[in-house]
């Protein structure tokens, strides 16, 4: 089974998609198998992260702000200066990943989210692609 998601970001930060994603994984009604969750941008990402306390979130998103600042210092520039650095951090996360699906369900931890990592500060249409397969 194969679903495109759609998915609203306000702007720059995770935003969690577990609950979609499992919905997909129901919808299959497969008892094991894996799923494969992928977006279809080069400015976001998807990140499998601690979904209790959100300053785990906060204190990823300063990292990352940090490590990659906007700015001019970049050649890439078209769409302003979030442009480039929403590739690199893109680049330095994940496009696409693979979740083992265990009686029906998720794989995950106890404490573990899916979430959309956008990159850039302005809101966005997202799509991301759910692959369910035995």
């Amino acid at each position: 089974m194969i679903r495109e998601l759609t998915i609203q970001t306000p702007g720059r930060g995770l935003h969690e998609v577990t609950r979609i994603v499992a919905d997909v994984v129901r919808e299959a009604g497969i008892g094991e198998g894996l799923c494969t969750v992928f977006i279809r941008h080069t400015s976001a990402s998807l990140i499998i992260q601690e979904n209790a306390d959100p300053s785990a979130r906060r204190d990823l998103e300063r990292w990352l702000d940090a490590f990659v600042p906007d700015g001019t210092a970049y050649e890439h520039t078209d769409e302003g200066p979030d442009d480039m650095p929403s590739h690199i951090r893109s680049v330095l996360t994940a496009t696409s990943l693979g979740i083992p699906v265990m009686d029906g369900k998720l794989a995950l931890g106890t404490w573990q989210g899916i979430y959309v990592w956008e990159h850039r500060r302005a809101a966005h249409t997202r799509r991301v692609v759910v692959h369910v397969s035995a």
